[in-house]
């Protein structure tokens, strides 16, 4: 498999290869995620979960703690080798990846729950909605998806200017300026990504002000939980 994905930012190598954003814990709507959302009647043990953009593994890392079976993906050789290094050390299991969100490399209805944290603000909208598909694909039917882009409300997002396929460019100012080129999503580019073949069960938007700073800088995202149909 390529070693960078066609639909995957590459400021993200950099960051990581520089030893940048190797999260060691996970976040809190993701774990809040996993056990609100988990198929109870399973044991745990036969739970799968995927994460899209995994990163440094840090989520993935807290679910095989907790005794889930892991996968996951990124575009950074750097992330997933940190990731691997990291699950091995600590004697756990997990499928770590380098390839392209929009070709997963997992069978059909292989996995009970699937999570993207912020990462498919890397892409564009096309890609974005490719990539959806893909996890749709190796979702079994009824399995959950947390969807977490953030938002057009986000500082970042007014600082920069318009580029290709709904990304930002040229980002000045805010929590991810030098991240490259964001995707920032309005309601209906939420709900047009989740249009077919998913129920939305929970859409929330939030948002963090920082009233410190000489003028606000407001941190948005949305928290979404979809359910795959049929």
């Amino acid at each position: 498999m390529s070693d960078a994905a066609p639909s995957f930012n590459r400021v993200w190598e950099d960051i990581y290869h520089e030893g940048r954003q190797l999260n060691r814990y996970p976040f809190e709507m993701v774990v809040g995620f996993v056990y609100r959302n988990l198929p109870r009647e399973k044991a745990r043990g036969e739970i799968r979960l995927v994460e899209v953009g995994c990163g440094a593994g840090n989520n993935l890392w807290f679910a095989a703690r907790e005794g889930f079976q892991v996968a996951g993906i990124d575009g950074s050789a750097s992330a997933i080798e940190y990731g691997r290094k990291r699950f091995e050390a600590d004697g756990l299991k997990g499928d770590l990846r380098v390839g392209d969100f929009t070709q997963l490399p997992w069978e059909a209805e292989s996995f009970d729950l699937a999570v993207d944290r912020a990462a498919l603000n890397n892409c564009g909208l096309s890609s974005a909605r490719a990539a959806v598909s893909e996890i749709r694909r190796v979702l079994r039917p009824g399995g959950r998806f947390f969807f977490n882009p953030y938002s057009a409300m986000h500082s970042s997002h007014a600082s920069g200017r318009p580029g290709p396929d709904g990304v930002t460019t040229d980002i000045s100012a805010g929590d991810l300026q030098g991240m490259g080129a964001i995707c920032f999503y309005g309601r209906r580019e939420v709900e047009a990504v989740l249009a077919e073949g998913w129920r939305i069960r929970t859409l929330a938007h939030v948002e963090w002000v920082d009233v410190v700073k000489p003028q606000y800088n407001v941190r948005a995202e949305w928290q979404v939980v979809a359910e795959k149909l049929g």
